[in-house]
């Protein structure tokens, strides 16, 4: 992964909207590499850097906002815990894609960039 601070620099930048959007544009993309199995590295980054956005994010959110990105942030935990064994079974690779698009349209419409 980039430079952790230099990202942080970045995305802090934004108004919290901008940020829950980036958010979610990771969350589509976890769906979108899912399809293949050879992207097992580039989902497990994005894993990671959302975690970090959401670390980054919530103290800037309303409470009901703050509680939906922990549930989110513990998902993603819990999902890099057992990693490969998730990616490595077909059925549990496309049931994460489905979650992560889940994700996505919750987190987008909390953004009211829709």
């Amino acid at each position: 992964m980039r430079e952790l601070a230099t990202i942080r620099e970045r995305y802090m930048r934004d108004e919290l909207p901008i940020r829950l959007g980036g958010l979610a544009a990771n969350l589509t993309r976890i769906r979108a590499f899912s399809e293949h199995s050879s992207n097992c590295n580039i989902v497990e980054n994005l894993l990671n850097e959302s975690k970090f956005f959401i670390e980054w994010t919530a103290p800037d959110a309303n409470l009901e906002l703050q509680v939906e990105l922990i549930e989110l942030q513990l998902q993603l935990a819990r999902w890099q815990r057992s990693w490969l064994q998730i990616w490595n079974d077909d059925a549990r690779r496309t049931s994460i894609a489905e979650k992560a698009q889940n994700w996505y349209e919750r987190i987008l419409k909390i953004s009211d960039l829709v």
